[in-house]
């Protein structure tokens, strides 16, 4: 298949003027501590630089939901990211991630759960059947992206830990450790990183937990060991590099609207009819396209999961 690569794009379309001033760049290569994953467990990762790619995983099967828009190619997924736990620029993830350590990882689960415990990354992985997806992903400054994630489904997991009738939240946190993670010295935003969904939102199976992409090992820059993808909301909303999961009865106070309630709302479903206060929501640009296109309710996928929001004022609750 031939894919195009991605042109350079003006900064100020696309990024967060309070943190991101800078040309753009694209890194060549991505940076990252990742070794094979054999037997569905990846091996102890140092903190050496990560190959142009990381290795492949095995027994990658096709999944549901997937779009045949085309992907751009794998650098440019891998050089252009969010990840403020690494530098608020979209090349510092790329430049700094592969001092993240990934093994051994632990998961904390907890809450309402009739299982708690701390899960190595690797039991929590093993079990399950890794498939493709090939998702839309879009992010609220206006870019977006078509990504084969390799993963898994969160309700798999999380039905494992027997949640209780008293759960109606799940919430997610990242790693905190400014040693490894530089920007978490920046008080851009209050640190750990914390995401949460609605219980029937981390239930439904478009959401999924990813471990790789382009049908390799995922790339600490990209979330590695473990990250969240929701493709129906907004890009802040798919947490990465997971060591909790907690399942608790009200709404987990998250990290963007704690840290700007006014530009950022606990929803986040893309909605074209709903801008953010410093530039529009109908439109967005594609990476490897020239053009800018209109963006879909639900980022397209609204037969799937528009029913969870029946009745709900999505202008309102954003």
């Amino acid at each position: 298949m031939l894919i195009r690569r991605a042109p350079a794009i003006v900064s100020s379309e696309i990024t967060d003027e309070r943190v991101y001033r800078r040309r753009r760049e694209f890194m060549a290569a991505a940076g990252g501590a990742l070794v094979a994953l054999a037997a569905r467990a990846v091996p102890i990762g140092g903190a050496q630089a990560q190959p142009a790619r990381a290795p492949r995983l095995p027994d990658v099967e096709p999944g549901p939901f997937g779009t045949n828009e085309r992907p751009p190619p794998y650098e440019d997924v891998t050089s252009y990211t969010n990840f403020y736990e690494f530098g608020a620029d979209k090349a510092s993830p790329a430049r700094s991630a592969g001092r993240l350590r990934t093994r051994p990882w632990t998961v904390k689960v907890d809450g309402e759960v009739g299982k708690p415990g701390s899960y190595h990354v690797d039991d929590l992985i093993r079990p399950n059947r890794l498939e493709e997806r090939v998702y839309r992903m879009r992010c609220v400054e206006g870019w977006s992206m078509v990504i084969p994630w390799v993963g898994f489904p969160l309700a798999d997991v999380l039905k494992r830990f027997e949640p209780t009738p008293r759960a109606k939240y799940v919430e997610l946190t990242t790693l905190f450790d400014p040693e490894q993670m530089p920007g978490q010295r920046s008080p851009v935003l209050g640190w750990p990183y914390v995401e949460g969904l609605r219980l029937d939102e981390a239930m439904h199976p478009l959401t999924i937990l990813a471990v790789g992409l382009y049908g390799s090992v995922l790339p600490s820059q990209n979330g590695a060991p473990l990250r969240l993808v929701v493709p129906w909301k907004y890009g802040f909303k798919s947490v990465k590099s997971i060591v909790r999961i907690r399942l608790g009865t009200r709404e987990p106070r998250t990290s963007w609207p704690v840290a700007n309630p006014q530009e950022y709302g606990f929803y986040a479903n893309v909605n074209p009819g709903v801008d953010h206060p410093r530039w529009s929501q109908a439109t967005e640009r594609r990476i490897g396209e020239d053009r800018r296109r209109n963006t879909l309710m639900f980022n397209g996928y609204a037969d799937e999961v528009a029913g969870l929001y029946r009745g709900m004022d999505l202008r309102r609750q954003y």
